[in-house]
């Protein structure tokens, strides 16, 4: 069975994910700051744990026995938490590292959808996150970065991937989608490895997503 670190468990997409695991053979540590925000369902599977992703002490008491990481974390701090991650899974000999990212930090989206992004998330989101991402790439983790598109909610399952260095795709992709590619990438985790993934919904191509 493999044990997966959930860092962030309480996000939207972090428990998107953990509904599409728990049907999988894994064991999950669900890691966020207030546990209880979280209840357990299926307590042969989930642990709860309380901690600071920022927190060399919270985040190897977690790390124990874990096989795979997936953080799922933001926040203006973003960058502390990747080297604080990072840090831990050293110490620790954890190896296997998925991140979730945003689209952009490359300057990989081209045309006005790539003029409008800047102008949305420009001005500390985007450096941030950018500047975390080469936290995770310049460490020696085998890393997989997920850079969505502008999420939404529906309930769906349809992607597509670009690679870093490849122009991004599409405006929007769904968060049930986002969680589809974690879990496929927990269960093959030599996927991908070292790599940073653009994830869109197809057919999406426009100067914005539809709801704007």
């Amino acid at each position: 069975m493999t044990n997966v670190l959930i860092l962030g468990a309480h996000g939207k997409i972090a428990r998107l994910a953990t509904q599409q695991l728990l049907e999988k053979p894994v064991h999950l540590t669900l890691f966020l700051r207030d546990a209880n925000r979280l209840k357990v369902t299926d307590k042969n599977k989930e642990t709860i744990i309380e901690g600071d992703a920022t927190s060399a002490a919270d985040l190897d008491l977690a790390m124990q026995d874990i096989d795979v990481v997936y953080a799922n974390l933001s926040g203006h701090n973003i960058v502390e938490e990747a080297k604080a991650v990072v840090a831990s899974m050293d110490r620790c000999g954890v190896k296997r590292l998925i991140w979730i990212s945003t689209l952009g930090i490359y300057d990989e989206v081209p045309g006005e959808f790539g003029q409008w992004n800047h102008k949305m998330l420009d001005g500390g989101y985007l450096e941030t996150y950018a500047t975390a991402a080469e936290v995770i790439e310049d460490s020696d983790l085998g890393y997989t970065i997920i850079r969505p598109a502008w999420l939404t909610d529906n309930d769906e399952i349809d992607y597509e991937v670009t690679h870093k260095g490849d122009p991004f795709k599409g405006t929007e992709v769904s968060r049930e989608s986002i969680a589809a590619v974690v879990t496929d990438h927990v269960l093959n985790p030599d996927k991908d490895v070292r790599y940073s993934i653009g994830v869109n919904k197809p057919h999406t191509d426009g100067p914005k997503p539809s709801w704007y």
